[in-house]
């Protein structure tokens, strides 16, 4: 399964619309993760319109609407690769810990709310990805997004790209 992976799209807040590369990728997409910080609803409803399947959660700047339609943690299985969805995690120091201690039964956990982008694994956890922000760069030198393949309960082929 191929998948696509964004956090912190401020849309229309930091960008009127998504890059059209990372539409493209959407397109192409098998799944679409998103870690949070929408803004407003529209996105999310043109997501889920081009998106074969949606795994979503809500952030720290989205209102009751998308509070409404998003759980603060998401989680599924994609190509036997358990994953979570949050949007905060709190500081980078003691991340992989926290998140090893906090969710034990995935393989990978998607967090977004720094807007830079990150790829570790917890000794004994899951695989921590942030695939930064495609609108939204803050200090970072380029803005974001990942994807990668999952298959036979292996995440593969997983690529930042910059826009």
């Amino acid at each position: 399964m191929r998948l696509v992976l964004m956090s912190d799209t401020h849309v229309p807040r930091r960008a009127r619309d998504l890059p059209a590369p990372l539409w493209a990728a959407v397109d192409a997409a098998d799944v679409v993760v998103h870690a949070g910080d929408w803004v407003e609803v529209a996105l999310l409803d043109a997501l889920e319109a081009r998106s074969a399947r949606l795994l979503a959660c809500y952030g720290n700047n989205d209102g009751a609407a998308l509070r409404g339609r998003l759980p603060e943690v998401a989680r599924a299985e994609f190509g036997g690769v358990r994953f979570a969805v949050v949007h905060e995690t709190g500081p980078a120091t003691g991340r992989e810990k926290r998140c090893a201690d906090r969710f034990p039964d995935v393989d990978v956990l998607v967090f977004g709310h720094s807007h830079i982008p990150w790829d570790t694994t917890a000794p004994g956890g899951p695989r921590l990805l942030n695939p930064g922000s495609p609108t939204d760069r803050r200090r970072q030198p380029h803005h974001t997004y990942l994807t990668a393949t999952a298959a036979d309960g292996r995440l593969t082929d997983v690529a930042l790209h910059r826009l």
